[in-house]
């Protein structure tokens, strides 16, 4: 229990890697709120998972691009769980569409560009007031942000490359009190891909991959909940690839 006593906030943890995070939190003994965006069903049931096994959770809907939502969301920790907060796991972001630039306007650029970059502003900005020595801020990057992205992916990889660059200067700003390390998942067994990635490109990516595989929501986690312990305490400014060997970096 590595994080026993602990108090944890995921953005985005209604579905697939955010939902996978919040119950691998819980089960290292952390007290989860689970803010959501549209995927309340998910983040109830996470909810009621965790406290079934023992742990303290609530589910918070919000929109983490408005500050009055992020702002409520710390706000009804805090009071739920006390003043500080030790973890954050911003999981909230999205491709929203693929448009290749010739199709794209500046609305969708502007609206990705919050989902993903704006809103770990917000969210990092309102919490790092109340997080003590030793707290762990964990933004979620990607594979595109190293490598460009797929077709039609140029604004997400873009604001994903600058979570990454984000969570460099994080790191020397809040530090030592704080650490900030990325996570940069590549090919994860999602809806984000079921949505966005043709089967016959999954299959041809877990093909060429030296573990053979798609990861798991699963597999994320565990890394996040590493991150967030103090076996970690010596890492900040990171930003860890997590592909299965699809890309070196």
């Amino acid at each position: 229990m590595r994080l026993n006593g602990k108090t944890a906030i995921v953005t985005g943890g209604g579905r697939d890697i955010g939902r996978a995070c919040a119950i691998r939190l819980a089960q290292d003994g952390a007290r989860v709120a689970i803010n959501y965006h549209s995927s309340g069903e998910g983040a109830e049931s996470a909810v009621a998972e965790i406290v079934k096994a023992g742990g303290d959770a609530f589910a918070c809907q919000g929109d983490m691009t408005n500050p009055a939502d992020v702002d409520a969301l710390i706000g009804a920790t805090r009071s739920r769980f006390g003043d500080e907060i030790h973890v954050l796991a911003h999981v909230t972001g999205g491709l929203v569409a693929r448009k290749k630039l010739d199709e794209m306007d500046l609305e969708h650029w502007n609206t990705v560009i919050a989902l993903n970059l704006t809103s770990l502003f917000h969210v990092v900005k309102a919490v790092v007031p109340f997080m003590p020595e030793g707290s762990s801020i964990i933004p979620f990057s990607s594979q595109a942000g190293r490598d460009g992205g797929g077709p039609g992916a140029i604004a997400y990889a873009a604001s994903k490359g600058a979570v990454m660059t984000m969570t460099r200067g994080l790191a020397k700003e809040l530090g030592p009190r704080v650490r900030v390390n990325a996570v940069c998942p590549g090919m994860i067994d999602t809806d984000f891909h079921n949505v966005f990635t043709r089967p016959e490109v999954r299959k041809h990516v877990a093909g060429i991959t030296p573990l053979k595989r798609e990861g798991t929501s699963e597999d994320v986690a565990n890394l996040v909940a590493y991150l967030a312990s103090d076996e970690a305490a010596f890492m900040t400014g990171t930003c860890l690839d997590i592909n299965g060997g699809t890309l070196f970096s």
